[in-house]
């Protein structure tokens, strides 16, 4: 593996991509990274060797791919602080909402590929939703994917809008599966099994039926009929969700997060 990589931000996300990376063979001594706090650059080290700097700087001319693993709000100074040396590379976006118009601007160049991973990239087990400007080739495309490949699936898609999809469904899923485990621990509690029993059985039961649906070529309307017999458990269960507007209460909770990350583009990717 003879390219370079370059972090722009040094906290979790980065540490994903980085741990995914390393193990499958990238060598630590291509990986650069930017990061001003201590306590992330002293994570960094002891986690993988790798020496962050504090500030941007000339290593960064030698960059064949820069990943912007900043917060909205920050995106903007950090792009102008690294744009002179970092402009010749492909650049990756993980930052919320910052459209790629606007980083493209930012950074002096075309070639930007805008993305929406989630936080099990932690263990290996993310999505990535992918978009890239007309200027990234397809050898580029290869390389996001190598790269973003370490962290779990990858999905690109077509119009930039589906971005901000991507980020309501699964950028912010992980919290709505563990905002439903919360309940069903609480649930759990309240019919006679202890905190430790009721979480188990809720991590569980995302975890198979994640992975039943994976295995399936069935709709999840199908798979959950299966599950569902008429005046059984399940359909009481149902009924009363269903009684509740939970369905449509959970749509309209991901339009939200759909809208913010529009606004957050707005409201940090002036200028």
């Amino acid at each position: 593996m003879q390219q370079r990589i370059a972090f722009i931000g040094g906290g979790n996300m980065a540490s994903a991509i980085i741990g995914g990376l390393l193990k499958q063979g990238w060598p630590g001594d291509h990986v650069d990274v930017v990061e001003p706090f201590d306590e992330a650059r002293a994570k960094l080290h002891s986690q993988f060797g790798i020496t962050a700097q504090t500030q941007a700087g000339s290593f960064l001319t030698r960059a064949d791919i820069v990943v912007w693993a900043v917060k909205p709000q920050t995106f903007k100074d950090a792009a102008a602080q690294a744009q002179a040396q970092a402009r010749g590379a492909l650049h990756l976006s993980v930052a919320a909402g910052i459209g790629s118009d606007t980083i493209a601007q930012w950074l002096g160049s075309e070639r930007v590929v805008r993305s929406m991973p989630n936080t099990p990239a932690l263990i290996g087990k993310g999505i990535t939703g992918l978009f890239a400007r007309a200027a990234v080739t397809e050898a580029d495309k290869a390389l996001i994917n190598h790269v973003l490949g370490s962290t779990g699936e990858v999905m690109w898609v077509g119009a930039e809008a589906q971005i901000d999809a991507v980020t309501a469904i699964s950028g912010s899923g992980p919290a709505y599966v563990f905002y439903f485990m919360e309940a069903m621990r609480e649930a759990g509690i309240g019919m006679g099994l202890d905190a430790v029993q009721a979480y188990q059985l809720a991590v569980a039961t995302f975890i198979g039926a994640g992975e039943l649906a994976k295995a399936s070529t069935e709709p999840p309307e199908v798979l959950r009929q299966r599950v569902t017999s008429k005046g059984g458990t399940t359909y009481a269960a149902l009924s009363a969700m269903q009684a509740s507007g939970i369905k449509q209460a959970f749509i309209a909770a991901m339009q939200a997060a759909q809208a913010r990350a529009r606004e957050m583009g707005e409201e940090f990717g002036a200028g």
